[in-house]
């Protein structure tokens, strides 16, 4: 680290030797404004005197940046780590233990969620703002549970978006850009066209109106890494010659669709072929979404807001598995009080999957099409024995057994392979198809009350005391389906999940010097005890431009829907949710899935290097199988301790952010496998759980039993100087410290230990013209997830920009990646490459 900050400060020296040595140097006086911050307390302070860690960005500072778009340049935020399965799927997540469906991290759109309902998290900006329409974007790298509840134990985000009465007038903005450089099948064209319109009718009634549409080609997930290289390693059959070969991105051959074969005396581990996803998947992209805003200002304080918000996606979309989103349309309206005191919200989000598809299911049921599980084994077996009969060496022989077997098998490219994705796309059963059904909603409705602005305004004037309450509820409604989500008690009605919750916030200021805050919240789930997160808070300002802060903070969440309800159906293995009303008697019967594994392992050695017969093996090892000891899902905890500093140098051109973090997580919700032997006689069950076939086989939420303890630190750093230049640079460190077991069940940290941001622009260089140019490094780090798990190498990138002011029009033309490296953000998604664009803008 500190050679990092060596290198930060030596290149902010360089820059201001170089801009000193300038022939006209700079004689105006940069004045700094001091930030407005909301999220961090509900309430507008300061950003300074901040209670927590948060970030802001202004639309200025997001549309002078190299990234192609308001979201993308959250990436160079201090604290912020991004994956990206998708050119449209981006997740940020700060902190750790981080996924591609981040339940653990909110995005808010002017204070209202814009999570999908049956997910609990976001669909990267999908049902968020365009660029035109951003005005600011705050994040707090941190608990945000004591204010906001749910998912907001590792951060949140808020997009603030524009006041008509303010910014009125049309604007419009075309983006057209190119990526995929460099690729098999040549580059491909990216589109996206935004328009903004809002008008001021009178001091009391505005609007506006915005819509953008997005098409492109996605980036491709066509990894050949083998997820089961070494499940004939006892024949020596390993590499090319596997015949169990699972490549993280090909489909139809994973541990459902495998078999152990006995085959001239020995047994070996056979897969089914399957599809790679390139072959699955339509990787066009077609993205459109709008929203409509009606603001009546009663007073120019007191506003009555509603807001309606449509998105409809076609799209790679990512959680243990890939899928492709097709006519996926998600939906928000929402109504908005707002005055000095009382803040209210009610909204209701709107999903339906439309025509989407799971690429697994895809791929291992266009297999089963043409010939069943049984039938394909059978007919291996056959070949297998007549290539060995005819003088084939072992490997030659399970070559030939596989094109025998294969005989055909559907091709991709064909008219009845596409067929055949289509028909299969629309069997809401992952056992026989591979449709995506989910119609959910969600409805939340909350307010707050500023005691002391509404009620007590001369307490808070006589002794600095400030009062906040407020409440929230929320209450999803599931559709069953059938497949993803079935209703256990009541066949035929919708699923409801329901929260309910409340805080208290009390903060004081003695004089200039010091703030004191304490917030206690309460949140009660119907299927929980009351949940109790209390938050305390010290700021102390050594001057009015150096603040020192300090917080303690409790936070829950409850398991999201998919998590508490799901019951899918999914090539044999059936995923429940972890409420006792989806899986009671399954936690109790069951035993541990890679215990099993474990068990099948040892029993291959044995017959195939010890000489042993299957039923000897079968009892030599049957102590290895375990019964299962996990239970219902818990709700998720986490208590965090922050120290962090804020503050300005020489003349306020220098500006110095720096956190330090200390997280205990318990009760990690994740996914467990177990299966049951389909036998009630204990005699029997050894060799039930030998054979894949007589066993019944289920993924189940629950809690992890291990506790992770992480810490990290970030500094942020930004320079003004000469005409118009800054400088910006963030550290971010992150790490796992320890854990108090290792059950293998706990999500994975997932989070390099190191992240580097640069950056260096001027945004009115020389007659209108502006420059951005902008480094990240990242360190690399292991990946834990339920498709792979594995090293994520160190990956750099450079993004740049050049801007032209030509009266009401902006043209950028930029690139991001622009050495086109291609790079994996995490194990299972794309590879990454470069993308350049040109963007147009009138009326910015």
């Amino acid at each position: 680290m500190y050679k990092i900050l060596r290198v930060l400060l030596f290149v902010v020296g360089s820059f201001e030797c170089w801009a000193q040595r300038q022939p006209e140097p700079d004689t105006t006086k940069v004045v700094v404004l001091h930030d407005v911050v909301l999220t961090a307390s509900r309430l507008e302070e300061d950003l300074g005197r901040s209670p927590v860690s948060v970030e802001k960005l202004s639309s200025r500072a997001l549309y002078n940046s190299a990234a192609p778009s308001f979201f993308d340049a959250l990436e160079n935020i201090k604290g912020v780590q991004m994956l990206v399965p998708s050119v449209g799927f981006k997740v940020i997540n700060t902190r750790g233990f981080g996924n591609t469906t981040n339940v653990r991290f909110v995005q808010m759109v002017d204070g209202m969620d814009n999570q999908v309902p049956h997910l609990g998290a976001p669909i990267a900006n999908m049902l968020g703002p365009s660029d035109l329409d951003i005005q600011s974007v705050e994040v707090i790298p941190g608990t945000a549970s004591a204010l906001y509840g749910m998912n907001a134990i590792n951060g949140m985000a808020n997009f603030l978006t524009k006041d008509p009465f303010t910014t009125a007038g049309i604007s419009v903005q075309q983006k057209t850009g190119v990526n995929r450089v460099h690729t098999e099948d040549g580059a491909k064209i990216f589109s996206e066209t935004s328009l903004r319109w809002a008008r001021k009718m009178n001091s009391h009634l505005a609007f506006k109106i915005n819509g953008s549409y997005i098409t492109g080609t996605d980036w491709v997930a066509n990894s050949h890494a083998d997820l089961n290289s070494g499940a004939n390693a006892s024949t020596g059959l390993l590499g090319a010659d596997n015949p169990a070969f699972d490549p993280v991105n090909g489909y139809g051959n994973e541990s459902s669709n495998r078999r152990t074969l006995s085959l001239g005396g020995k047994n070996y581990v056979v897969a089914r072929t399957g599809y790679y996803e390139k072959e699955l998947v339509d990787y066009s992209i077609h993205n459109a979404k709008a929203d409509a805003a009606v603001h009546y200002a009663f007073t120019p304080d007191t506003k009555l807001i509603y807001t309606y918000r449509f998105a409809n996606l076609d799209n790679i979309y990512q959680r243990a598995n890939r899928f492709r989103l097709e006519d996926y349309r998600l939906q928000q309206h929402g109504l908005a009080f707002k005055s000095r005191s009382v803040q209210a919200l009610a909204y209701v989000n709107v999903e339906n999957t439309g025509k989407s598809y799971n690429a697994r299911s895809m791929g291992e049921n266009i297999d089963r099409t043409f010939k069943s599980d049984n039938a394909w084994y059978t007919g291996y077996a056959a070949a297998f024995q007549d290539a060995v009969a005819s003088g084939m060496s072992v490997a030659d022989a399970h070559r030939a057994a596989r094109a025998v077997s294969d005989t055909g098998r559907p091709q991709p490219g064909t008219a009845g392979f596409d067929n055949l994705i289509g028909s299969l796309g629309d069997i809401n059963n992952w056992d026989y198809g591979a449709a995506l059904r989910v119609k959910s909603r969600m409805l939340h409705v909350e307010g707050q009350l500023n005691v002391t602005e509404a009620l007590l305004a001369n307490l808070k004037a006589s002794t600095g005391l400030e009062v906040l309450v407020g409440f929230d509820h929320r209450t999803y409604i599931i559709i069953p389906d059938g497949n993803y989500f079935i209703n256990p008690e009541e066949d035929g009605h919708n699923l409801l999940y329901r929260k309910s919750g409340g805080f208290l916030q009390v903060s004081r200021s003695f004089g200039d010097k010091l703030k004191l805050g304490a917030t206690l919240r309460a949140d009660k789930n119907e299927y929980y005890s009351l949940k109790w997160n209390p938050r305390f808070t010290a700021v102390y300002s050594v001057s009015p431009l150096h603040h020192v802060r300090f917080s303690f903070q409790n936070g829950f969440r409850f398991p999201s829907v998919f998590e508490a309800f799901s019951n899918v159906n999914s090539g044999g293995v059936k995923r429940v949710g972890g409420l006792p009303v989806m899986s009671s008697g399954v936690f109790e019967r069951a035993y541990n899935r890679a215990s099993i594994d474990a068990f099948q392992a040892a029993v291959l050695r044995d017959v195939n290097q010890g000489g042993m017969s299957r039923g000897e093996s079968i009892i030599k090892n049957q102590g290895l199988y375990k019964k299962n000891d996990y239970t219902y899902v818990e709700p998720e905890e986490i208590r965090s301790l922050e120290a962090g500093y804020r503050g300005s140098f020489f003349d306020e051109n220098l500006q110095v952010d720096v956190d330090f973090y200390y997280n205990r997580y318990n009760n990690f919700i994740a996914q467990v496998e177990m299966n049951i032997p389909r036998t009630s006689n204990a005699d029997s069950i050894s060799y039930y759980l030998a054979d894949r076939t007589l066993q019944d086989r289920y993924r189940m939420w629950t809690n992890s039993m291990t506790t992770a303890y992480n810490f990290g630190a970030g500094l942020g750093l930004k320079y003004l100087f000469g005409k118009n230049f800054t400088m910006n640079g963030n550290l971010t460190y992150a790490r796992l410290q320890r854990r108090s077991g290792n059950d293998g069940l706990e999500d994975g940290f997932n989070t390099p230990a190191w992240i580097v941001n640069l950056s260096v622009g001027n945004s009115d260089l020389y007659q209108g013209f502006g420059f951005m140019v902008t480094y990240r490094w990242q360190d690399s780090y292991y990946w834990q997830s339920f498709l792979v798990n594995g090293d994520v190498p160190a990956y750099q990138t450079v993004d740049m920009q050049v801007s032209k002011k030509l009266k009401q029009v902006l043209v950028k033309v930029g690139g991001s990646n622009v050495f086109n490296h291609y790079y994996n953000s995490f194990l299972g998604g794309p590879s990454v490459g470069g993308f350049y664009y040109v963007t147009v803008g009138y009326g910015l």
